[in-house]
């Protein structure tokens, strides 16, 4: 019976082995394994390109297959961009073509070096517009040359990336009327939240406040105090989420990465909040002039409870919460951390 049992195991294993994707070794710089290309056509692919990685030591690498196995091609190209090392291990300056037939999709991996140029909105645009109008024509070939020659140019012409990067700006900007649609959905959230929080605060503070005076008994307030915090929390994801999106809309990623990434601003704001708060509260107290300053442990007055946390109260608990081919290839030893675009025809 043991032995069976090991027998088992160690099928199992093989068959894990056997049935993991096995990938593409690459030895040329343009591999046509889905057999695309005339030879003609393979010829002046090669010879390009290899003619472009001696000028430049960038590699630009073409892989045709005929399907994915099951795969997405983003983690397919990344698996044999990393396992082939395309580009130079100090520049990591190797870009792969990976076209799969049957799949219908394409993909444009970048390495490292050279994703401030080739950006994933560029390899995008290239896809789009270049690559998928020629493969619904079957014109496998065109695309893929089209799209290397851009490629080539843009690499060697900053001049001509930089204006194909405006382009893309042009695209992407919306016009007036939709971004007031935008701005009215996001005035809409940001006072929905603002309500939320003003209810939500309103209740903390006269939680406080009923604590500082003896009429709410201190473990029973902090309690009220830390459940409190749900609508607080939530009223300032309804106003934080549209204030984000404006920061990234107007081009202040940064700015937003370098706040949330600052651990003592953090501190310093919500060490200012509690203290606003307890002066807020301090003064509300002073105000009314009838009112001393004690603490009651255990004990609440439970007139002051019905009348202030009720549901009819004018403070309600709770309320804030609902809501050439000859030559040889290999990978210089450069990496790809997963930029690049995708599309499928």
């Amino acid at each position: 019976m043991l032995k069976a049992q090991w027998f088992g195991f160690l099928f199992l294993i093989c068959f894990l082995c056997q049935s993991q994707q096995e990938y593409p070794k690459l030895t040329q710089i343009v591999t046509d394994n889905a057999q695309i290309f005339t030879e003609s056509e393979l010829e002046a692919l090669r010879n390009k390109l290899y003619q472009f990685e001696s000028e430049t030591t960038n590699q630009l690498v073409i892989l045709t297959i005929n399907d994915l196995g099951g795969e997405t091609i983003e983690q397919y190209a990344f698996q044999v961009f990393n396992q082939n090392r395309l580009g130079q291990e100090s520049k990591d300056n190797g870009i792969l073509i990976l076209f799969s037939k049957l799949d219908r999709e394409v993909r444009i991996e970048v390495g490292y070096g050279l994703e401030p140029y080739i950006t994933d909105a560029v390899a995008s645009r290239i896809i789009r517009n270049t690559m998928i109008p020629k493969f619904k024509e079957e014109d496998y070939h065109g695309g893929l040359d089209t799209a290397t020659d851009q490629i080539i140019e843009f690499l060697k012409n900053p001049e001509a990336l930089d204006e194909f990067k405006a382009e893309i700006e042009e695209e992407s900007e919306m016009p007036w009327w939709l971004l007031g649609i935008i701005g009215l959905f996001l005035m809409i959230f940001v006072a929905v939240g603002g309500f939320i929080f003003y209810k939500g605060y309103s209740t903390l503070i006269e939680i406080l406040r009923g604590m500082f005076i003896g009429k709410l008994a201190v473990f029973r307030g902090i309690f009220m105090a830390a459940f409190m915090m749900f609508p607080l929390i939530f009223g300032l994801v309804f106003i934080g989420v549209p204030l984000a999106f404006i920061l990234l809309l107007i081009g202040l990623e940064d700015l937003m990465n370098d706040l949330a990434n600052n651990f003592f601003l953090i501190i310093l704001v919500v060490a200012g909040f509690i203290c606003f708060t307890i002066v807020l509260v301090i003064y509300k107290i002073w105000a009314k002039g009838t009112e001393n300053l004690k603490l009651s442990f255990f004990k609440s007055d439970k007139d002051y409870i019905s009348k202030t946390f009720s549901s009819t109260g004018t403070h309600s608990f709770g309320s804030g919460s609902s809501g050439g081919s000859s030559s040889s290839f290999s990978g210089g030893g450069g990496s790809s951390g997963g930029g690049g675009a995708s599309g499928s025809w």
